[in-house]
């Protein structure tokens, strides 16, 4: 008996380590939270204001066109956000400040300490997506919801913020500090266009090409399958090819990025 509570000693004690630098980062969160809104929701609530609202005043958009493209902007706050929220700061941490190293220090393991990273800013993530859904009723008066859909839909935006993070993760280990803004670019305007927030998939049929090119991005997933959710009239890819390819994306990223962690944590 006295050998089973010493073996479950430690993993509480790296449970509670876990839980006390988790919420650190939700405290700090919530104190900035100005700044957290600015940053995560005006380029989203931009997007879905000229494109769903000037754009459909002006008669250049078809009626319609902001219920299709309100979960395909849902899909990209959340990847974007948890991205952001992870990419960064890692590279700072890494780089140049090396507050990595006070973390690191924590009782709880090196791999422990990246998955916390994950789950921070997949809630980042998700609470700038909740965000999203007032600010779309208040800019397009309306937004298309199935509560019949509700729990497509969050493991949807779950796993929307989760590949995110782990793409986060991958970035903010593997790229350089002085090449994470060139990097960032590079991925960030891809992911903005060929992620299909804009537009359904299968309307690309005429573009074969193209169509080819967003389905390499995995955030054609996400908002792929939050269309399902919202708007299941509307032509979209198969849902369940969605809820393979996302949580295979999350992990084939997370692997990536945990082996960057592990070398530049030991460096």
């Amino acid at each position: 008996m006295s050998v089973a509570v010493a073996a479950e000693a430690p993993r509480q004690s790296q449970a509670g380590a876990f839980l006390a630098v988790l919420r650190r980062d939700l405290y700090v969160t919530w104190s900035e939270l100005p700044v957290f809104l600015a940053q995560v929701i005006l380029q989203p609530f931009f997007l879905l204001f000229v494109f769903g609202k000037v754009l459909r005043a002006l008669g250049y958009t078809r009626g319609g066109y902001a219920d299709l493209l309100f979960p395909g902007l849902l899909a990209l706050t959340a990847v974007l956000t948890s991205m952001q929220t992870l990419a960064f700061p890692l590279v700072v941490e890494f780089g140049w400040t090396k507050e990595i190293e006070d973390r690191l220090l924590a009782p709880m393991r090196t791999g422990l300490v990246a998955l916390e990273k994950i789950v921070f800013a997949g809630l980042r993530a998700l609470i700038a997506s909740a965000i999203m859904i007032p600010v779309g009723i208040l800019v397009l008066g309306s937004i298309p919801w199935r509560w019949s859909a509700t729990p497509l839909f969050a493991v949807v935006l779950v796993l929307a913020a989760l590949l995110g993070a782990s793409l986060g993760l991958a970035l903010g280990t593997l790229v350089t500090p002085n090449r994470i803004n060139v990097v960032f670019s590079l991925v960030f305007t891809p992911l903005l266009f060929t992620g299909c927030s804009q537009y359904p998939w299968p309307s690309l049929d005429r573009l074969r090409w193209f169509q080819v090119v967003t389905a390499c991005n995995p955030m054609t997933y996400a908002s792929e399958g939050l269309r399902a959710a919202l708007v299941p009239q509307v032509p979209h890819m198969a849902t369940w090819i969605a809820l393979i390819v996302l949580p295979a994306s999350i992990v084939a990223l997370t692997t990536v990025g945990l082996r960057g962690f592990y070398r530049r944590a030991i460096d």
